[in-house]
């Protein structure tokens, strides 16, 4: 009886068909495995270089910002520095124009003494008349020069009426200036490429795209806010709150001799920056004998509400720089032979938009109409005239980052090449391949990326050098503005990502304990 036996070639046909089938997979997954390999390889590569190139545009787009902040700071110096020009112009006008009322302080005395010898003339002291009579002729060269000095004083009106419109105007072109460099900087924040921030992309990842043009809208609207007055969603202050700001920082940075001109002073009393010819014809040559001393000369010069706030302080609520104003008083005292007699005198000179005023009158004529006030417009308004300056809009919300201006970036890049011959590692002109698997039909696998995306953030705030920087809160009068890259809260991110037109990143950067 002949029995089937299984030999062992027909066990191992079966296997070799696995075997070669298994191989023939593994093959194609080794193969799968290495293109992905590269394609990975090939985006992270990309993504990398896409994110610092974001990275890069946010911290530049920063820097134009800080660079026009500190060039607010720095031109709202030389804003500030016309309207002390302008106090300093006042005091010299105002120190002009005692010279005349001196002479003539110098009269009353005389007519004083006079008086008192005529007292003491009769019935026998006849010295005393002749003395009453020589002390009128010495009250009369005192006004006589008196005019001298007077017309002197007017004949300079006219020049000093030119400075304070020069420094005026001035004042407006600075302003000009500020809003030119404002403009710029917020197109280039806008669409991150003026200010030649093209060259970034075109140096470091060519085919990138340009800033987003909704973010690049965020960017201007932060720069805006960072400017009291500028159209922002947050509250501002009021022009008035605005000019007496500047009002006190002018007051502020007068030199000492603007603020207070009562010292040095010579023995006789009178300061020294009197001409010794004129101190010479008050105090001797005119009176020819006696001793004559100048008492509580004082003399100062500002800008303030109106001329009657001359002497209040510097820094004083409500005070808007309406007028500048300056100042010039004491009291001269004589002892003349068997007399003795005082007079005072006074000068101001006023300038405000109302024409302002000057005494003595006789070292005036015309008005004192150049100065127009100090920020006397909307901030938007402001062109050619207005006195305007840049404010730091300030915000109490730490959140906020106290009102310190944020710059965004978020740019895009395809990454897929779609040329096998630059890209061989794509496989074809689509990176993809279908397969076929019977009755489940074809699908499709990618194993080139797509296009990617890349988002930054920069922040341009306030530290002033040297210890206990920090101390110091942002400002627009000192140039101390920097930037740097800053982390993004997760609301933030999605908020950016949203004005981007990205919503399911923005929904990923929502999920919570994400971190960025």
């Amino acid at each position: 009886m002949h029995l089937p036996v299984r030999t062992v070639r027909s066990t191992l046909r079966p296997k070799r068909g696995q075997a070669l089938v298994l191989a023939c997979l593994s093959f194609l997954l080794l193969a799968l495995m290495t293109t992905l390999s590269f394609n990975l390889s090939h985006a992270l590569r990309e993504k990398m270089s896409l994110q610092q190139h974001s990275d890069a545009l946010a911290y530049s787009m920063g820097v134009v910002e800080a660079r026009a902040l500190n060039y607010y700071a720095a031109s709202n110096r030389a804003i500030a520095s016309t309207y002390v020009g302008m106090t300093s112009a006042h005091g010299y006008m105002a120190a002009a124009s005692a010279t005349g009322d001196m002479m003539r302080a110098g009269q009353m005395s005389f007519f004083i003494i006079a008086a008192l010898e005529v007292a003491q003339c009769p019935p026998y002291n006849f010295q005393h008349c002749f003395d009453a009579i020589e002390a009128l002729m010495i009250a009369m060269d005192y006004s006589s020069k008196a005019s001298d000095y007077d017309s002197k004083v007017k004949d300079v009106e006219e020049k000093f009426n030119k400075v304070i419109h020069d420094l005026n105007t001035m004042a407006n072109g600075i302003h000009d200036s500020q809003k030119s460099a404002h403009r710029a900087a917020r197109n280039a924040l806008r669409d991150g490429q003026s200010a030649s921030l093209s060259d970034l992309t075109d140096y470091s990842v060519p085919g990138a795209s340009s800033l987003n043009s909704s973010v690049g809208g965020l960017n201007a609207e932060e720069f805006d806010c960072a400017v009291d007055g500028m159209n922002c969603q947050r509250q501002g202050s009021s022009n008035k709150a605005r000019a007496q700001v500047m009002t006190e920082i002018s007051n502020a940075s007068r030199p000492s001799w603007a603020a207070n001109r009562s010292l040095p002073v010579i023995m006789n009393g009178l300061p020294t920056y009197y001409k010794s010819d004129f101190i010479r014809d008050l105090l001797k040559d005119i009176p020819g004998e006696g001793t004559h001393v100048i008492m509580g000369h004082q003399g100062t010069a500002k800008v303030a509400q109106t001329k009657s706030n001359i002497h209040g302080p510097g820094q004083v609520t409500g005070n808007e720089g309406k007028v500048v104003v300056a100042d010039e008083h004491g009291t001269l005292m004589s002892q003349w032979r068997h007399g003795f007699g005082v007079g005072t005198y006074k000068a101001v000179v006023e300038s405000s938009e109302n024409g302002g005023s000057h005494e003595p009158g006789g070292a005036h004529s015309g008005q004192h109409d150049e100065f127009k006030g100090i920020n006397t417009k909307d901030l938007m308004s402001c062109s050619g005239s207005g006195n305007c300056f840049m404010k730091f809009r300030a915000n109490d919300d730490p959140s906020t980052d106290w009102g310190q201006p944020h710059v965004y970036s978020y740019v895009t890049k395809q990454f897929f090449v779609g040329d096998k011959d630059k890209a061989p590692w794509e496989l074809n002109d689509s990176g993809s391949f279908t397969l076929t698997h019977g009755a489940q039909g074809d699908g499709q696998l990618r194993l080139a990326p797509g296009e990617g995306a890349a988002l930054s953030k920069a922040l341009v705030y306030y530290h002033r050098l040297g210890p206990n920087g920090w101390k110091e809160a942002p400002g627009l009068f000192n140039p101390y503005w920097r930037v740097k890259l800053h982390p993004f809260t997760a609301q933030e991110a999605a908020r950016v990502l949203n004005r981007a037109g990205n919503g399911d990143a923005a929904d990923l950067a929502s999920a919570k304990d994400l971190a960025l």
